[in-house]
Order: C-alpha cells, then structure tokens, then sequence
C-alpha cells in the first residue's frame, strides 16, 4: 500500500470534521494562560505591590513607563482572554494578545519562544480563520463564514 492510498482517505475523514472544535480550542487554552496570569497581578480591585515591583524590574518596557504598563498588562489580561472565551469581538482580542506575546517575547522572556510561538499559532489561526460557530460573533451575526 503506499502513503497517498492510506493518506488520501484519511485526509478525507479529516476534512469532513467540524473546525469549529479547533477554532474553540485555538480561543479557549490560551485565554486561560493569560487569564490566570492576569489574577495573578490582582488582590480584589488592586493591583498587588508584587506586580508593581514587577514591572519595574523584570518586566521592565523600554518604551512604556512600568506604572502604565502595569496597568495595561493587568486591565489586558483580565478583558481579552473573557472575550476571546465569550467569542465576542474575538479577532480583535486575538490580534491584542498576539501583540501582548509579542512584547513579552521580545522584551521580557526571549528565551520562551516556543511557548509564545504555540500562542501565537493559536491566535494567528482565530484571527485568519474567525472564532467559528460556537462564539457570539457567529451568534450575532458579527463574524459567519
């Protein structure tokens, strides 16, 4: 037998199943990384001194004041990920991660690239592909296919 008569079929089988299970998956385990991240950074309502002293030192922007950039990081962590979840303005809370990932990839923790590639390959595949059918977008008429 040789691999085109054992791949053609089961590429065939492939094919038929829904994209809607790894577009949800591409949405959800992310968002969780980041969400829990996020809680991290918060005690209630505040940010904790810890995530202040953070971003003073080891997370430290060349750009973005370590009070500013605190905020957006905390604020970011806590609003995308529950969107990317709900499937609500879903490319857009991709495309807002992504840049997230960027930045901690570039500035933070450069040697993570495999773990920040495997996060970007998921929020590059909402953003080219949509949130799918199980979102809001979809239900709303935002975002079909």
């Amino acid at each position: 037998m040789t691999p085109t008569a054992i791949l053609r079929p089961l590429n065939a089988v492939f094919d038929r199943l829904p994209e809607d299970i790894a577009l949800t998956a591409a949405r959800l385990f992310p968002a969780a990384v980041f969400w829990f991240s996020g809680r991290t950074k918060v005690d209630g309502l505040s940010i904790k001194p810890s995530t202040w002293a953070l971003f003073e030192d080891l997370y430290a922007l060349p750009v973005i004041p370590p009070n500013v950039a605190a905020v957006m990081a905390t604020v970011a962590e806590h609003v995308f990920p529950v969107l990317l979840v709900l499937g609500l303005a879903t490319r857009l809370s991709a495309l807002a991660l992504l840049g997230m990932t960027a930045v901690i990839q570039t500035f933070v923790f450069p040697e993570a690239w495999v773990t920040h590639g495997l996060w970007a390959a998921c929020f590059l595949t909402v953003i080219l592909r949509g949130p799918g059918r199980l979102s809001l977008d979809h239900w709303l008429g935002f975002d079909r296919r």
